[in-house]
């Protein structure tokens, strides 16, 4: 029973990175959709479909507890699959709800309700498909008011990282800042949506000015995770981790290796 981590494609290592550094001694398995990536250009239903697929493939080899390390997955399926039901002593959590508690300073598990906040201009840049859900603001609602998001859609870059073409995703992403100051001169803070977007994290810090705190989603997550098998211990398990992809082992983990600056093996899934 290996913790189990889904995302669309290698943005989720950023997320897996930062959980098995703070937990060790937690096994996890990595499944990576690369053959139907990216996720943030397809519609609602068809990003369900195949997040579904994904995580049940994930139940059936044993993994109890699943993230989904995908900020998409999270806004398009995570809902629905919990309203649909969800096989006893299995779990789907998202990605979303630790950001949003580290930007309101609420701690894990605070349930009161919405209160003002110190931000008050937030930017969000994420893909469009995430963008077009308003999940995020649907979220903080949940645990804030009085706060304005700004949300850019992020097009193209995570379809950029994934090709290794770093150069073309720095160019996209000042032209992405660009156009959200255009709407939102003056955020206070900035929401990295997507999980590949820490791995462009200074060049949005860059972009944006460090006045500008950008929040990114590895270590909130991770921090979150250790609290959340903290509370439920049976779900951390013990089991083979490793790592699963759609498309061709060979190339995914040649790029994940690159990204991580490690050695990653991926297998057929």
């Amino acid at each position: 029973m290996a913790v189990g981590i889904f995302d669309s494609g290698l943005g989720g290592l950023t997320v897996l990175n930062a959980a098995q550094k703070r937990l060790p001694d937690v096994d996890f398995l990595y499944f990576a959709d690369s053959a139907h990536a990216p996720y943030g250009v397809r519609d609602a239903e068809n990003i369900y479909g195949l997040t579904r697929k994904a995580v049940n493939d994930l139940w059936n080899r044993g993994c109890d507890l699943v993230i989904l390390a995908c900020n998409t997955a999270s806004a398009a399926a995570l809902r629905r699959m919990q309203e649909e039901g969800v096989p006893e002593g299995k779990r789907v959590l998202g990605v979303f709800v630790p950001l949003i508690e580290a930007l309101t300073e609420r701690q894990w598990g605070d349930n009161s309700p919405p209160r003002e906040v110190a931000v008050k201009h937030v930017a969000l840049f994420a893909t469009p498909a995430t963008v077009s859900s308003r999940a995020f603001q649907r979220e903080l609602a949940f645990r804030a008011i009085g706060v304005d998001v700004e949300a850019q859609a992020c097009g193209g870059v995570v379809d950029a990282i994934e090709d290794g073409d770093m150069i073309l995703a720095e160019a996209l992403v000042r032209s992405h800042v660009d156009a959200l100051r255009r709407k939102m001169p003056e955020p206070q803070a900035a929401i990295l949506g997507c999980t590949h977007y820490p791995l462009m994290a200074e060049t949005f810090q860059k972009a944006l000015g460090s006045g500008v705190q950008v929040y990114s989603q590895g270590d909130l997550v991770a921090e979150s995770l250790a609290d959340y098998l903290q509370r439920h211990p049976k779900m951390q398990g013990n089991g083979e981790g490793g790592f699963l992809t759609t498309g061709k082992p060979a190339f995914v983990s040649d790029r994940a290796t690159q990204f991580l600056r490690r050695q990653i093996t991926f297998e057929a899934a």
